[in-house]
């Protein structure tokens, strides 16, 4: 993996829902002063119903991104939903031998789980260009995302407390990504592999019927048996049901791994929240999660 450095071209590109240069403005202005020229394609700004473009436009685009050996990131613009349309027309032979950073979240994750677990190769969970505006630019969200970019390291050190945590500690690939992609990806070439790994969950407007049957899934498809640690990043704007499900997210999750004995966080600040703190995802990590913080590290 190739660290950023002044000088360098990234690519935005939006393999998912459609998205604005007046959008993307603030976040292209933000990389030209760090140093690094922002590439946008023509298709960059193009339109399909809630799309970006076609399938096929969408492939294409994201493919030169990948071919490129100029190109030395690749930033996705938003999430919504679209990449698991296109993973299986990807050609990952060139990027598996010039690898290079993936960007984003949310619906990235596809690409996050089929290039940490089908090429063993790490990516960036970090904020996108939709979200790089106003406050937001000055921080930690963005300045993570900067660091883990040029220096393939991140660190924490976070004042956590939550009554579902589970204290302990852990070293293991980080693997995950937002949970709702994580089930759409379950058998398919893109799955995760849990076993001796830390996993990462976030998800955003689910009914919590859904995180339950999602949870129940991974737990009867025993990824939640041995895992190193489990890191639960913002689980936000639930719904529920006129007759109510009776629990929340957190007790939902807890539920389903309270019998096991590996560290668990809860409200780790990444996901669908403001503080979308950045993480490497296919790094070497180590956890120690105690009644009140949680330390984290991540490296390439």
């Amino acid at each position: 993996m190739q660290l950023l450095q002044r000088g360098d071209k990234i690519q935005i590109v939006a393999p998912a829902r459609k998205i604005s240069l007046e959008e993307l403005q603030p976040a292209i202005d933000y990389f030209r002063n760090q140093g690094v020229d922002c590439y946008c394609s023509n298709l960059l700004l193009g339109e399909c119903h809630q799309f970006s473009g076609t399938d096929e436009e969408r492939t294409r685009d994201f493919q030169q991104a990948l071919d490129n050996p100029e190109i030395k990131a690749v930033v996705c613009a938003r999430g919504g939903y679209g990449a698991l349309r296109i993973i299986d027309k990807i050609d990952f032979s060139h990027f598996k031998q010039s690898p290079k950073w993936i960007c984003g979240y949310s619906d990235v994750t596809v690409f996050h789980t089929h290039i940490n677990n089908a090429l063993q190769l790490p990516t960036l969970h970090c904020t996108m260009p939709i979200n790089m505006t106003g406050k937001v630019l000055q921080s930690p969200t963005v300045a993570t995302m900067w660091q883990a970019l040029t220096t393939g390291q991140l660190e924490y050190q976070l004042p956590i407390h939550n009554d579902f945590n589970r204290s302990g500690q852990a070293k293991g690939t980080l693997i995950g990504g937002n949970l709702s992609l994580l089930y759409a990806v379950s058998g398919s070439v893109s799955d995760i592999q849990t076993d001796g790994k830390i996993l990462f969950i976030e998800d955003l407007d689910e009914y919590l019927y859904h995180i339950d049957r999602m949870m129940l899934s991974l737990k009867r498809s025993g990824k939640l048996s041995h895992l190193a640690g489990l890191l639960i990043g913002g689980m936000s704007d639930m719904h529920d049901n006129t007759i109510p499900f009776g629990k929340t997210a957190k007790e939902i999750i807890y539920d389903c791994v309270k019998e096991y004995d590996y560290p668990v966080c809860f409200d780790f600040p990444a996901g669908h929240i403001e503080d979308n703190r950045a993480l490497i995802l296919g790094g070497n990590a180590s956890m120690e999660v105690s009644e009140n913080d949680i330390k984290l590290k991540i490296e390439l």
